[in-house]
């Protein structure tokens, strides 16, 4: 039997999201993978008998089959993001995070129903969803943020796709779902400038702590470390719930 239950994740072939596969494997959490394409997985993950591989287009699922694939799944990492280039910047899908999100949303309440009618209990999901330090939590919470980089962020919002895109994803959460929602729980994680290396110290903290024009880092692997802990531990899992924690290293890189 499995000492976790399984933990579906989504971005599992991206440089943050394949960094949480490999730790949840580590850790011997069970995992159910939703990718375009196997090849893609990080190198070692294949063949390993906690992992379960789905090739699908995700957004092309149904919510009901991608209810199927949550079956025995209490949380879904969510690390999916659009590519650094000029087509993966610009070209479509320009709402990928807030189309999986609403994708989860539905999937969470078809399958509960389903259980619900069949008589069997049923619990909350929880969505790790991966973010950024440039989304803004409602009602101006992030003091740190000036009238200069709210007008610089809504300027951004407007011309480039993925910086719209994060920020709806999120609003769907927080605005949307809410924090008491039966079906689906969340929180959104917000590191700073992306980076590569291993785990280190890094520091967690309710609101912004630094400027859109003056960052802090954050390592990939610190993220996946992060999300790993909301997935696995159940203190900091409530601790943070309904929550949009920032992410960043105790120390920066020089």
């Amino acid at each position: 039997m499995d000492a976790h239950p399984r933990v579906l994740i989504l971005g599992a072939t991206g440089r943050t999201g394949g960094r949480a596969l490999t730790q949840l494997l580590e850790r011997g959490v069970p995992v159910r993978a939703i990718v375009r394409s196997a090849d893609r997985l990080p190198a070692g993950s294949a063949g390993n008998p906690l992992l379960d591989v789905v090739e699908a287009d995700l957004l092309a699922l149904p919510p009901e089959v991608l209810a199927e694939h949550l079956k025995g799944c209490d949380t879904v990492i969510s690390c999916l993001g659009h590519t650094i280039s000029a087509r993966g910047i610009l070209g479509p899908p320009h709402d990928l995070v807030r189309q999986a999100v609403g994708l989860v949303r539905e999937a969470v309440e078809t399958g509960q129903r389903v259980q619900s009618a069949s008589g069997q209990p049923t619990a909350p999901v929880r969505l790790i969803l991966m973010s950024s330090v440039s989304v803004n939590q409602p009602g101006h919470a992030d003091v740190r943020r000036g009238r200069g980089e709210r007008t610089y962020m809504w300027g951004m919002r407007a011309v480039v796709p993925p910086a719209r895109d994060n920020q709806r994803a999120a609003d769907l959460l927080t605005h949307d779902v809410g924090p008491a929602d039966p079906h689906l729980q969340w929180v959104i994680v917000r590191p700073d400038t992306l980076t590569d290396g291993d785990v280190a110290e890094y520091r967690v903290h309710e609101a912004l702590v630094s400027s859109l024009f003056k960052p802090d880092s954050t390592r990939m692997s610190e993220v996946a470390h992060f999300m790993c802990e909301l997935a696995t531990d159940d203190a900091t899992w409530q601790h943070w719930r309904g929550k949009m924690p920032v992410i960043v290293d105790a120390e920066p890189i020089a």
